[in-house]
């Protein structure tokens, strides 16, 4: 029923949605939080529901006090959940509900959180993301503290199961950041990890993945005062 919601309103902003579609979306979403009502009263230890709630819960216009308790409901039942983070991080959001400052408060939040072998802590780069992707960009904090949760997302991510379908996709992102922050050495330490495969945000924005990821991995590369290990070629993959 969420997916059916969002694929009505579009991925556009407010204000290009038409009015007849904005209602349905609308109405169909508290619809399917109350579906998601009965789903936990029928398995109560299951997160699940609690995860559609909270991701229902912005487009469907809930205020903050009806959201926290969705949150603590899912948090109870699953603290770590990475899916539910990243949608309650849109919720707090200033696109929605929130502000840059929330938002980054509760990515810091999830750094510190994130327990050994969770991808948790690569929800702060999604709050970067938001912060510095949409029409008129914010500013990247380059500061003590960000470079510190960079180093430390990169630790955490070495103790996350190399197969985990989420990782490569964040060690992209990661990467990227540490760049963006003259973390030189850190950064190509993560392209290293990465190896060639660059179809991955951030580098697809110009059209030529291939292009922007060489480019970045031969900046971090040259300003980090190492010598590179020889790199396979570059493939448009994961």
């Amino acid at each position: 029923m969420v997916h059916r919601a969002w694929a009505i309103r579009g991925s556009g902003y407010a204000h290009e949605v038409m009015t007849s579609d904005m209602d349905r979306f609308r109405a169909m979403l508290p619809a399917a939080i109350e579906e998601a009502r009965r789903a936990a009263l029928l398995d109560p230890a299951n997160p699940g529901p609690w995860v559609v709630m909270v991701t229902a819960a912005r487009g469907a216009q809930y205020g903050r006090a009806q959201f926290k308790q969705f949150w603590e409901g899912l948090i109870a039942r699953a603290p770590h959940h990475y899916e539910g983070h990243w949608q309650a991080l849109q919720y707090w959001c200033a696109k929605w509900f929130g502000s840059d400052r929330r938002m980054m408060s509760f990515a810091r939040q999830a750094v510190r959180n994130a327990p050994p072998g969770s991808p948790l802590a690569g929800i702060y780069l999604h709050a970067l993301n938001e912060l510095v992707d949409r029409p008129v960009g914010g500013a990247l904090p380059i500061t003590p503290m960000t470079r510190m949760l960079l180093k430390r997302i990169a630790s955490s991510f070495d103790q996350v199961a190399p197969d985990d379908e989420r990782l490569p996709a964040l060690r992209h992102l990661l990467a990227h950041y540490m760049l963006r922050s003259m973390m030189y050495a850190p950064a190509l330490e993560q392209f290293r990890l990465i190896g060639p495969w660059c179809g991955a945000q951030p580098w697809r924005q110009d059209g030529n993945p291939a292009r922007a990821f060489e480019a970045a991995r031969g900046t971090a590369a040259k300003l980090s005062g190492t010598r590179p290990a020889p790199a396979p070629q570059v493939g448009a993959g994961r």
